[in-house]
């Protein structure tokens, strides 16, 4: 093991992943007085409905699809840090119905205490994704900071007619959840020092699968809403869902995907301080069955870096969507739950 692999990225930074998203509540806070003047008519998604990504119509079958994402190391592996956070940022797009056009880096760096090999690593990792896209980095931005982050900005294209928006699912939908859950929790248990070889190698394989299914949904009408699970959890990001599309969720939890391993330390009570933030969040607008452990809220809420997409679709697609989760590699794709006429509300069953 060569030199910059022994530095632990992790140690430099208060939070990791999307575990460092200011919580729901507070955003909503922050962001409710932010005026809103003069949008253009070809801005097809804003800010209105808290969707991945901006869209901006460029011709009659061309519109730009725009995201940015950073954080801070959630692993110690420099490379491994650069390709998560790119894979993160470019699941947007593909959350959008994109497909990922350029990239451009965003880099912050305490200077005096990374060696630039560790930031070129860093950096490496990053390009490597882009590499695997066929896309480039292209140019972006770098300061000397206080932690590290790294992450980039995002530009697809998407035809006008077939982006997908995570306001727009309909009552009767079923949910179809693309990666199993659990990458705050095991990210949890890596600082602590707790995480085994097998339960990091699950964790690197999770947060480096590219979202690629976002592009073929786009084709797909009956497919009615997408989104992807990040530092909000997956209640978090149905709420968005249902509150978007002014519709009622019910998730069975037994349904959900999980990573075997970070099932067994929530069990333990390992998870991040960002689960218990967001649950904040959430109001009472998650029930859960009565008598449910502390850990199944922990698992529902738990921040999801680089997470799988939580597509909302027509029951007579549902099995059109699996086969194309599992065309693409991910075995573990499951339908998880219905939505429905009601208040925006989510149960837990």
């Amino acid at each position: 093991m060569n030199a910059p692999e022994r530095i632990r990225l992790t140690e430099y930074s208060h939070g990791g992943g999307c575990g460092c998203k200011i919580a729901p509540a507070l955003l909503s806070e922050i962001l409710a007085s932010t005026p809103i003047r003069g949008l253009p008519k070809d801005l097809l998604v804003g800010t209105e409905s808290s969707d991945d990504a901006a869209v901006y119509r460029l011709n009659d079958t061309q519109a730009l699809v725009a995201t940015t994402d950073f954080f801070t190391p959630i692993v110690d592996d420099p490379y491994d840090f650069g390709r998560i956070a790119a894979t993160n940022a470019l699941s947007d797009i593909y959350a959008m119905g994109g497909k990922p056009l350029l990239a451009l880096a965003i880099v912050g760096m305490p200077l005096d205490k990374l060696p630039v090999s560790v930031i070129r690593r860093i950096l490496e990792g990053g390009e490597s994704v882009c590499a695997a896209v066929g896309i480039p980095i292209a140019g972006g931005h770098s300061i000397d900071t206080l932690e590290p982050i790294y992450g980039l900005v995002g530009l697809g294209l998407v035809h006008p007619d077939k982006v997908k928006k995570n306001s727009t699912a309909r009552a009767g939908d079923v949910l179809v959840l693309g990666k199993p859950l659990g990458i705050g929790i095991l990210s949890a248990a890596l600082k602590k020092g707790k995480l085994s070889e097998a339960g990091y190698r699950a964790m690197l394989a999770c947060t480096t699968q590219l979202n690629t299914p976002g592009e073929a949904l786009a084709e797909m009408p009956e497919v009615h809403a997408v989104t992807d699970v990040t530092g909000f959890g997956l209640a978090g990001h149905l709420l968005e869902i249902l509150r978007g599309s002014k519709l009622a969720g019910e998730v069975r939890f037994d349904s959900l995907p999980m990573i075997a391993e970070a099932l067994e330390w929530v069990k333990q009570g390992v998870a991040t301080g960002a689960s218990d933030r967001n649950w904040k969040g959430y109001g009472e607008d998650v029930q859960l069955p009565a008598g449910a452990p502390d850990w199944m809220r922990k698992l529902l809420s738990d921040p999801q870096t680089s997470g799988g997409l939580l597509v909302a679709c027509a029951p007579q697609a549902e099995q059109a969507v699996l086969a194309e989760f599992s065309k693409r590699g991910f075995a573990e794709a499951r339908t998880v739950g219905r939505l429905s006429a009601g208040a925006p509300r989510l149960a837990i069953v």
